[in-house]
């Protein structure tokens, strides 16, 4: 059933930590956003893959977890009221006569704004699952309890007491064994390789643990997930000279990567450099006039995929948008530190 449709400043596709900040910066400016995001709550990568794993390169903040972040960006956008809707993925951009945007969704939402800006990260992302017949059995879409098969830790003391086996070689597999392991009946590590990819501190650490015995590291790739009723018990581990080794686990956690999809965003007419958006710097607008896009999803000669980076990118977006939502507006620079007018806006007292 078709809904009517919503009038607003701004659509920002993609709830993560620049789309947020770009509600602030455009909220500053008198501009009003709804936000559209695939996952079921905001933050993007930073709360659904690693809300309690800490981030050290934010200004101001020497460490902070995603979660935290998220949070602290939600009531830094809080004073401009912004909409959310989640568990949407947008599905249509259609330009207008009067030169704005229509923005449909896979909820048959519809929307009409005059700037769109893109945050959508590396699109939507899934996890590669490994190659383990019949796996979907014990994937578990809620890890409050920590059992069976997840892709994600979204609460570390649901592996509390559990025994993990962790299969990867990258950052995302050692982080988790390093910061589980104090907390898991048992930590086992399975990697097809005695090569780790992982930063070397991370590996040290690692091959510490297996040396005191708090870790079990094997070498080769888990071939089969055993135990009844959905209820994981066990897994069949090949080692690379073709024996088969059991191993006793209630909770498996494969991290190998992510898969990155742009989705519709492909077929919006932009210009794309493997599978980036192209931008130019001054105010990452896009070869579409009214659409902009910021963060990971941009790239642009020198593009750093930092956080920080795209904050930046919101700040310039903004102060260019303006000029679209409000063409017969002066816009005056004003800094929130000295400017009654911004602190009002803030709720400053």
């Amino acid at each position: 059933m078709s809904q009517a449709t919503i009038n607003t400043d701004v659509v920002i596709i993609g709830a993560g930590p620049v789309g947020l900040f770009a509600v602030f910066e455009l909220g500053l400016l008198d501009m009003k956003a709804h936000l559209i995001d695939i996952l079921d709550k905001p933050g993007g990568q930073c709360a659904e893959l690693y809300p309690e794993k800490p981030i050290y390169d934010i200004p101001g903040m020497p460490e902070v977890s995603g979660q935290q972040l998220t949070d602290q960006l939600m009531a830094q956008a809080e004073p401009f009221n912004p909409t959310f809707h989640y568990n949407r993925m947008v599905t249509g951009l259609e330009k207008l006569a009067d030169d704005s945007w229509r923005v449909t969704t896979d909820e048959n939402e519809i929307f009409e704004c005059k700037v769109v800006v893109i945050a959508a990260g590396g699109g939507s992302f899934q996890p590669k699952k490994p190659p383990i017949p019949g796996i979907e059995v014990y994937e578990q879409s809620d890890s409050s309890n920590g059992l069976g098969v997840h892709y994600a830790v979204r609460k570390m003391d649901a592996f509390r007491d559990k025994d993990v086996l962790i299969s990867g070689g990258g950052d995302s597999a050692l982080d988790w064994v390093l910061n589980l392991q104090p907390i898991a009946k048992s930590m086992t590590l399975v990697h097809r390789r005695d090569d780790f990819r992982a930063a070397p501190d991370s590996v040290n650490k690692m091959r510490a643990m297996v040396a005191d015995g708090k870790v079990n590291l094997h070498i080769g790739q888990i071939t089969e997930l055993t135990g009844d009723q959905g209820q994981l018990a066990g897994a069949q581990l090949k080692t690379k000279d073709g024996d088969m080794v059991s191993l006793d686990c209630n909770s498996f956690l494969p991290f190998f990567g992510l898969t990155m999809k742009l989705g519709p965003i492909a077929d919006w007419g932009l210009n794309l450099t493997e599978n980036l958006i192209e931008v130019d710097t001054e105010k990452f607008a896009t070869d579409q006039d009214g659409i902009y896009a910021i963060g990971d999803i941009n790239t642009y000669p020198g593009k750093l995929k930092l956080i920080l980076s795209g904050f930046h990118e919101a700040a310039l977006m903004a102060h260019h948008a303006f000029k679209r939502v409000h063409p017969d507006q002066k816009l005056t620079f004003q800094y929130t530190t000295s400017s009654t007018n911004l602190q009002k806006k803030l709720g400053v007292k």
